[in-house]
């Protein structure tokens, strides 16, 4: 599955489910790991479950097997892994505590004060 193609799959399942503060984070370079994250919030613990079992069954409906889970029993932060996207679901206390957008920011600025 090429990349766009699943970039598409993930977002429409985010989006179906009503996942809020969708973020996509281009770590090409940064990660030996991934190419994409993808950092979304639910707003229960439910809701984070179900967001993450809608990526897992649309991503296998497309064709393409997950490499892989976490999270899956408590439900405050669940990882999917696509191989080259990982999916966080995060309920929002979560999400403000590990702060994975600011972890994985890398801009110009940046750059420059790192040469």
């Amino acid at each position: 599955m090429e990349i766009e193609q699943l970039r598409e799959v993930v977002h429409s399942a985010l989006e179906d489910m009503k996942a809020r503060d969708i973020t996509e984070l281009d770590v090409r370079g940064k990660s030996s790991v991934t190419d994409y994250m993808v950092i979304a919030s639910g707003t229960s613990k439910r809701h984070v479950m179900s967001v993450a079992q809608e990526v897992l069954e649309k991503v296998k409906a497309a064709g393409l097997l997950p490499v892989g889970t976490e999270g899956q029993g408590v439900g405050d932060w669940i990882l999917v892994d696509l191989g080259d996207m990982v999916v966080h679901v995060m309920m929002p206390d979560a999400r403000s505590f590990y702060d994975l957008e600011r972890l994985w920011q890398f801009d110009a600025d940046d750059e420059a004060a790192a040469e």
